[in-house]
């Protein structure tokens, strides 16, 4: 999303799941994403409610660490779109790097990084 603000990002990725051997549901897609980032121990990850519009704001989280997931689904097309919101400037690669590596190691998502 192209805006006039001087950071902040919002991403969607379409998922055609029309495509896939087994449809899932939107609300399968949901709580397989929502327990997937619930299960990790000082993320930085928040992920919104089913259809929930509300935070799409692209400065929400600008200057910090933090990003919200969004689910959209339409079951009859069998289709649905994946929107993040982030700061892409508070984030960064080298904030990514950091922490991707934390969990890899297996130590807490948010040692050496800040919220």
């Amino acid at each position: 999303m192209v805006g006039h603000f001087r950071q902040g990002m919002i991403v969607t990725v379409p998922l055609p799941l029309w495509t896939l051997a087994k449809i899932p549901t939107g609300a399968a897609v949901h709580a397989c994403i929502a327990d997937h980032y619930a299960a990790i121990a000082g993320g930085f990850v928040e992920v919104a409610p089913l259809g929930d519009t509300s935070g799409l704001d692209p400065e929400q989280y600008n200057d910090t660490n933090r990003m919200r997931l969004h689910v959209f689904a339409n079951d009859k097309t069998a289709q649905a779109a994946l929107i993040a919101v982030y700061d892409n400037l508070g984030k960064g690669a080298s904030g990514a790097a950091v922490q991707n590596l934390n969990l890899m190691l297996g130590v807490a998502a948010n040692t050496s990084l800040a919220a």
